[in-house]
């Protein structure tokens, strides 16, 4: 159980680039001196710094949950679609991961939006949202948020079915939320919100949207903003947010803007409870690859490949010498849990080959063994 009142669920590193002025490193530091013991990581569309991250909040002793504000391409709009001055327009959500599963489907989905949905930014859509939500938190995010738009457009039909189609996804996993920004449209979008809540049933989370640490950091970070955008600080027409209010604030202030709204509060909680990620290091994981049957083991079919390999490259009749380099390199693959990497690299480095595909050189020891070289994992 965690012991804090409030938890920041909304929270831009220096990954995302060009707009989030907070330091991984400060956060957790930052998180543990306002009496905080959980944070989450939402960074726009990628989880470059999720690892990072989980390490520094372990070193403090703050819980890491993990998560990212994913793009979603526009209603009616597919991932795939890609035309100008209408699919450069896109959603924010924040998705959480709740457990391993759910840290895999959101990995799942921010890669979705770069391999098949990038244009602008990485697009996903709500097709691969259904399909791949389990074991995730779902949060209707800032004013870029679906909702908070159709609110601001004045069509509340449309925002209450975008409610009601997360709802069916996500069920008790799905929350509305409102922010304390100082910016003047998020007052008329959190009331509307509120109302949402209560006719549909769907409970609220108060977030802050976290772009810097301090008060005192906004102006750092519209120098930030500026370089992103390639404006100067005094042209009247660059992007602001408008506000000084996007830094990590305390739970009293947040529990104080919010005070009419405790269940918004206690839901950080809640959420942070639910979330428990665990990453695992000093092993390596890799994908199962699949041996023809009458190999019993990997490591059978490994040597069978550098046997034969052997007789390509050095003839039939081996020398000693031969022999023995070999039994030491399939040792040390063997003992260093390397048999299926080197599988994996021969299936896709011998398809390039017999598909005409060049193949550039490898480079360190593994690369440069004499196995290595007999089963052809390298460009000779």
């Amino acid at each position: 159980m965690l012991n804090g009142k409030f938890v920041h669920l909304h929270v831009h590193s220096e990954y995302s680039l060009l707009d989030g002025a907070n330091r991984i490193k400060d956060l957790p530091v930052r998180a543990k001196e306002l009496g905080m013991d959980a944070m989450a990581i939402t960074d726009h569309g990628v989880m470059y710094g999720v690892i990072d991250f989980y390490k520094a909040c372990k070193k403090e002793g703050i819980k890491p949950i993990i998560g990212c504000e994913v793009y979603v391409a526009q209603e009616n709009r597919s991932r795939f679609d890609k035309e100008p001055n209408i699919d450069n327009k896109y959603n924010h959500l924040i998705l959480l991961a709740k457990d391993n599963q759910g840290y895999k489907n959101l990995s799942k989905l921010v890669s979705i939006g770069f391999v098949e949905g990038y244009y602008y930014k990485p697009r996903i859509d709500l097709e691969v949202l259904e399909k791949y939500h389990e074991g995730l938190i779902c949060q209707s995010a800032c004013l870029a948020g679906s909702i908070s738009q159709a609110i601001m457009a004045g069509n509340m039909q449309k925002a209450e079915e975008i409610a009601l189609w997360y709802k069916n996804v996500f069920g008790e996993d799905y929350y509305l939320e409102i922010q304390n920004n100082g910016v003047k449209e998020q007052v008329m979008v959190n009331q509307k919100i509120i109302e949402l809540s209560r006719k549909l049933d769907i409970p609220l989370v108060a977030t802050n949207d976290a772009h810097y640490l301090k008060r005192e950091d906004a102006y750092n970070h519209e120098v930030l903003l500026c370089i992103q955008t390639g404006k100067k600080m005094n042209d009247v027409d660059r992007m602001r947010f408008e506000s000084d209010e996007l830094y990590i604030k305390s739970p009293e202030e947040m529990i104080e803007y919010f005070k009419a709204f405790p269940d918004a509060i206690e839901n950080t909680v809640k959420i942070a409870e639910k979330c428990n990620v665990e990453f695992e290091f000093g092993h390596t994981i890799l994908p199962n690859y699949d041996v023809p049957k009458e190999y019993p083991t990997h490591y059978d079919y490994l040597k069978k490949l550098c046997q034969d390999g052997m007789k390509e490259r050095y003839g039939e009749h081996l020398s000693k010498e031969l022999m023995e380099r070999a039994e030491y390199e399939l040792g040390v693959i063997q003992k260093m849990g390397y048999v299926d990497y080197f599988l994996i690299v021969w299936d896709f480095i011998h398809y390039a080959k017999s598909q005409g595909i060049p193949v550039g050189p490898g480079r360190g020891s593994g690369a440069g063994s004499m196995l290595a070289y007999a089963i052809r994992n390298n460009r000779y």
